[in-house]
């Protein structure tokens, strides 16, 4: 893959007129229409489809506010907390270390001494890990059914998705050791006949630019003939920058079902051409981005 990184959060695109689709709560940014037939479609996963990180931003934000406190800033636990949850929603979507170099440079900004980004990833997995893996012990055990933690219709759609002809492949910020296990529980591994990927030790060998660039190449494709469907600034400002067709997910993680306000500004003011809460109602949304 060639070396393409995603850029720092920017607003795209400024005020913008929407509308919601007759009888859904599918909403489509300006006058967003797919020019070509999407052949394609890369997904994230954590947000997108997997639940079972749900609350990862709740380990993430008081251990990144205990390693500032260190540096003997005069700051308050909530002014720290605050600074971290804006950072954090900014770069999500990006790959872990990203997180991780900012805390880095905000202790670094107080005089303090950083510890290798990787290692504060480290910590920071150990610190989520006994959530996920109680998750996925319920899950192996029987005790949670997957549906339960995967995005409302999200298997529906994928299944429809295959049924249409369209190569699938699935590109997420977490770690892709992690990915594969965890999208094989949730069974949807199978369904991404394009690959699965994920972050890498050597962060600079992965981005989900890279994976864009490469179904691009590879297929000599037109942007629009490219589906994105994410959470995430990332993917949707990835999307626009090649042209493609842009679906944010507007998921709340510990309420699916309700919108999250500040992920859908987030995600429209990243570019996104629909805006959608889950895929419950996937027979409108693919008629729309079928429909010629």
């Amino acid at each position: 893959m060639t070396d393409v990184h995603e850029g720092d959060y920017q607003r795209r695109v400024g005020k913008v007129s929407s509308r919601v689709l007759a009888g859904t709560s599918i909403e489509i940014i300006g006058d967003a229409r797919p020019g070509e037939l999407p052949r394609h479609a890369l997904f994230d996963f954590d947000g997108t489809l997997s639940l079972i990180r749900e609350g990862w931003v709740d380990v993430m934000v008081p251990l990144m506010v205990e390693i500032l406190q260190e540096t003997g800033t005069d700051e308050s636990p909530g002014e720290l907390a605050e600074l971290c949850r804006v950072f954090i929603d900014e770069l999500t979507g990006k790959q872990t270390i990203y997180q991780m170099m900012q805390l880095a440079e905000e202790v670094e900004k107080r005089g303090g001494t950083a510890s290798d980004p990787l290692d504060y990833k480290d910590l920071y997995n150990r610190r989520l890990l006994p959530d996920v893996e109680q998750r996925i012990a319920q899950l192996t055990d029987g005790i949670l059914e997957a549906e339960s933690l995967r995005v409302p219709g999200s298997l529906d759609l994928l299944q429809r998705l295959r049924q249409r002809d369209v190569h699938l492949y699935l590109a997420s910020g977490t770690d892709i050791e992690f990915v594969r296990h965890e999208a094989k529980l949730l069974g949807v591994a199978g369904h991404f006949d394009g690959g699965i990927f994920g972050a890498l030790r050597e962060y600079a060998k992965f981005s989900k630019a890279m994976v864009i660039q490469k179904i691009l190449s590879d297929f000599n494709l037109a942007g629009n003939q490219l589906l994105i469907i994410g959470d995430g600034y990332v993917e949707i400002e990835n999307a626009k920058s090649v042209s493609a067709v842009a679906v944010g997910v507007a998921s709340k993680e510990n309420n699916r079902y309700q919108m999250n306000a500040n992920k859908r500004e987030r995600l429209i003011r990243a570019g996104a051409d629909i805006i959608i809460e889950d895929y419950t109602e996937v027979d409108v949304l693919l008629n729309y981005l079928f429909e010629k």
